[in-house]
């Protein structure tokens, strides 16, 4: 196959590009920092990928390199808890996510042939948040920011489906691996100092990167795919939980929690993505037959401390 990735240098998309060249496919990896990428995927090492640069809130002639790809997988979007939600930051966040996607859209609606798939990357924040209540993909959306940002994305990528092109929406939990936000949750427990987030009682719903990657792989090659799955493992756990999994595979104690007002005075509203959580269950994506890699956390994070 020849795939065009967004978002590829990134802790998802960088797994995804390595994967679809060690499996033989070309890829075509759409990126705002050509060097970048052309350090992280060298040819001598990725001889079938081709790095292109990009506006993704632009049309361009980067669109016509859409043309003879089998599928696209759509990653791209601001950071959403890395700084502080003001409004110049929300606008970025939503711009980058539906905007960017609506770009993609159209270069797949102008091109000749078409790719027959696009995998558009979501995120649970789509249901709010609870610690009560248990989401699947035909829970209603939440009223928060962060599910105005998912419901405006997945309505731009459902705009594909006039051109006769397939679509996949992986709505994604928390993903563990050798990045992402357990990378910021280790030194401190290599420290010794350790613990939960908040108050612990918050749902941490979450899929290990290579589960991840695999269910993108089979979002791009089984027809029978179509529509919203979540991408998450089938068991989901609170933060206390998830804190105290981390500890035992680093064989470290987990006893200092991160008090809410600290993350609140660091990052105001966005604060919200750590200290709120949900329970999201995987239904739809369980029915298609994916067969999970890692199903609790304490084996996935006990295969993300061995790697470290």
């Amino acid at each position: 196959m020849k795939i065009a990735v967004t978002g590829a240098t990134g802790f998802i998309g960088s797994r995804l590009v390595e994967r679809l060249q060690t499996e033989g496919h070309s890829v075509v990896v759409l990126t705002r920092n050509a060097d970048r990428a052309k350090s992280l995927f060298p040819v001598s090492k990725y001889p079938n990928v081709e790095v292109v640069a990009y506006q993704p809130l632009q049309s361009g002639t980067w669109q016509q390199l859409i043309s003879g790809c089998d599928g696209v997988v759509n990653l791209a979007g601001a950071p959403i808890a890395e700084s502080r939600w003001t409004p110049e930051r929300k606008q970025e966040i939503m711009d980058s996510r539906k905007a960017g996607t609506e770009k993609i859209v159209e270069a797949i609606a102008q091109a000749n042939p078409r790719p027959s798939v696009l995998v558009n990357s979501s995120a649970i924040g789509y249901y709010g948040t609870s610690e009560t209540a248990t989401f699947d993909e035909a829970s209603p959306a939440g009223n928060d920011y962060l599910a105005e940002v998912c419901q405006a994305w997945e309505a731009a990528a459902q705009k594909v489906e006039e051109s006769g092109t397939r679509l996949v929406i992986l709505r994604t939990g928390i993903v563990l691996g050798q990045g992402g936000a357990i990378a910021k949750m280790l030194l401190p427990f290599r420290m010794f100092a350790g613990g939960p987030i908040g108050n612990g009682r918050q749902w941490f719903s979450w899929i290990h990167l290579e589960d991840m990657v695999n269910l993108i792989l089979k979002a791009l090659t089984q027809p029978e795919m179509s529509g919203t799955y979540n991408a998450t493992a089938p068991n989901p756990v609170r933060m206390a939980e998830l804190s105290q999994s981390l500890g035992d595979a680093m064989k470290r104690p987990s006893w200092l929690p991160v008090p809410n007002f600290a993350l609140e005075l660091m990052l105001g509203d966005a604060a919200k993505v750590v200290l709120e959580g949900q329970q999201v269950l995987p239904k739809r994506t369980q029915e298609s037959g994916f067969a999970y890699q890692y199903t609790t956390v304490k084996q996935a994070l006990t295969d993300v401390v061995r790697e470290d």
